[in-house]
């Protein structure tokens, strides 16, 4: 395979680990005190990879921004999942991430874009906005939702620069998931308290599930923004809601709407023009 095909088969096995990670995080009683496990695990499990990799040269500001970016994500997404269904923020929060982040990765930092690409990216995020949109939705959820899909726009790319500035991907990586487990696992878990003990007693292994689950997802991500462009990569990574809701249906038992099938109808049809594309 190309450089290009094998950074779109690691962004998509990335966006359905993604689905899985979240839809844990959604299942949890105590949000944030699962997300201060899933964090704290991703940094446990990935620290012995620490001694054998180079130090991220060139990339620490990179890592700085991402660590900051991702502390205001994971706050934000744990209030939009507190205030809605996950068939509804899940969709909402994903599908203005991609739009946002080629708009940054082309008019900032340059990157090229196809008018083909342009149409993928279009495709799927309107199929995520229907997926999420076709119902009610609370406006404090909504706006929660639209601020943790900026915030993912932002750490995207800030990640695809890093990571292309860093010696190595897995160096890259192995620091992401160090700064920002270690991090901002430690702050939530201090945040929640004696609530954060309690919660650890009967989710850890679901947590240590997540953590693994997340440094795939991510590390695939990661890598794959090393191979290839900022917004075809961030836009086919939104695939993940259909996997999200897939398990959204079959397993949390939530509805689905003829409104939601054609969302992921216009997904299916811009990630297809995507993989062309690519």
């Amino acid at each position: 395979m190309t450089p290009a095909q094998t950074a779109s088969v690691m962004i998509v096995g990335s966006g359905a680990a993604h689905a899985v990670v979240n839809a844990i995080l959604k299942s949890g009683r105590d949000k944030m005190s699962s997300r201060a496990l899933i964090d704290g695990f991703s940094a446990l499990l990935i620290l012995p990879a620490a001694f054998f990799v180079s130090l991220p040269h060139g990339a620490w500001l990179w890592l700085a921004g991402s660590w900051a970016t991702h502390l205001v994500y994971l706050f934000c997404l744990i209030n939009a999942f507190e205030r809605a269904d996950m068939t509804v923020a899940y969709p909402i929060l994903r599908g203005v991430a991609p739009a946002l982040a080629a708009s940054v990765a082309v008019g900032v930092f340059h990157e090229p874009i196809t008018l083909f690409t342009a149409l993928g990216i279009g495709l799927v995020s309107a199929g995520v906005m229907t997926v999420g949109l076709g119902r009610h939705v609370d406006r404090r959820a909504l706006g929660w939702a639209l601020a943790t899909g900026a915030t993912i726009a932002t750490y995207t790319v800030i990640d695809a620069q890093g990571v292309r500035a860093a010696p190595s991907a897995l160096s890259y990586i192995v620091w992401v998931y160090l700064m920002l487990g270690g991090g901002i696992g430690a702050i939530f878990a201090l945040w929640r308290g004696p609530a954060f003990i309690v919660a650890a007693k009967s989710e850890w292994k679901p947590g240590l599930i997540a953590g693994a689950l997340s440094i795939v997802t991510y590390g695939l991500a990661l890598y794959a923004f090393r191979l290839g462009d900022t917004p075809r990569l961030a836009a086919l990574r939104e695939t993940s809601i259909v996997f999200a809701l897939g398990i959204a249906i079959f397993v949390m038992k939530e509805k689905v709407t003829t409104g939601r099938l054609i969302g992921i109808a216009a997904i299916g049809a811009g990630a297809a023009t995507l993989l062309v594309t690519g």
